[in-house]
């Protein structure tokens, strides 16, 4: 990963806020940063998509409380139109609805409006890349609702009992979930991207493709979230750890 301030090319940005004093203030922020270059500017979501055809810039800094076409409307139409191009979120908002709303748009990134001038370039570079951050609160959130949310589709009634938790989870049926793809189900409850995943376990991003989209048919889960939510509900990973 080419982190801002090591030798490389220019991560390209559009910053997206619609109070001016803010987008304004990042922009002088991110000029600040070695190794970013903002290339442009949006007061809303609309303008956001406008400068990803145009400016196709690396990644676009979202906020999400706009007027007109909102952050999550924005990064949906963004990830969808121009793959190209990475979102990651920066608002004041830490709520539930907000952090699985933008993830599910397809944001990489998720940070609050306090978070630091490293943490902000740090997200930034990490999506360039194809890597995910999230703040740690946003992140303790996201399993918090995987954990309370209702059962993916598929899933079986209820968690495992304290001996199939203590011994490690089994699929209810032999076969339902390979020994690889329990690996990466893991992993994606402790939050990594499907990059870090390949490097964890040494195979391609091509390979975690495929088990994660065979995590996704066998769980009945539409997206991260849900596979989240099914590795908890089922023992497959630590509420705790």
């Amino acid at each position: 990963m080419t982190e801002p301030g090591m030798p490389g090319e220019q991560v390209t940005v559009v910053v997206a806020d619609d109070q001016s004093a803010v987008r304004e203030g990042l922009v002088l922020l991110l000029g600040t940063l070695p190794g970013i270059a903002v290339v442009g500017q949006a007061a809303d979501g609309a303008a956001a998509v406008e400068l990803a055809a145009t400016a196709r810039p690396q990644v676009v800094l979202m906020d999400l409380n706009m007027p007109g076409c909102d952050g999550v409307t924005a990064t949906a139409r963004i990830t969808a139109e121009y793959p190209g191009t990475r979102v990651v979120v920066l608002t004041t908002y830490a709520d539930d609805e907000s952090i699985i709303g933008a993830l599910r748009a397809g944001a990489l990134g998720y940070l609050t409006k306090d978070a630091s001038r490293s943490e902000i370039g740090r997200a930034i570079a990490a999506a360039a890349a194809g890597q995910a951050i999230l703040d740690p609160s946003v992140q303790q959130r996201l399993l918090n609702a995987a954990v309370r949310a209702p059962e993916a589709p598929g899933a079986p009634a209820g968690p495992p009992s304290g001996a199939q938790a203590a011994a490690g989870p089994a699929p209810a049926d032999p076969g339902e979930l390979t020994p690889r793809e329990v690996d990466v189900l893991r992993l994606i409850a402790a939050g990594q991207s499907n990059r870090e995943i390949a490097r964890t376990l040494f195979v391609s991003e091509a390979t975690v493709k495929t088990h994660v989209n065979r995590i996704f048919a066998k769980t009945g889960s539409r997206d991260r979230v849900q596979a989240i939510h099914y590795a908890y509900s089922n023992g497959y990973a630590d509420p705790g750890g």
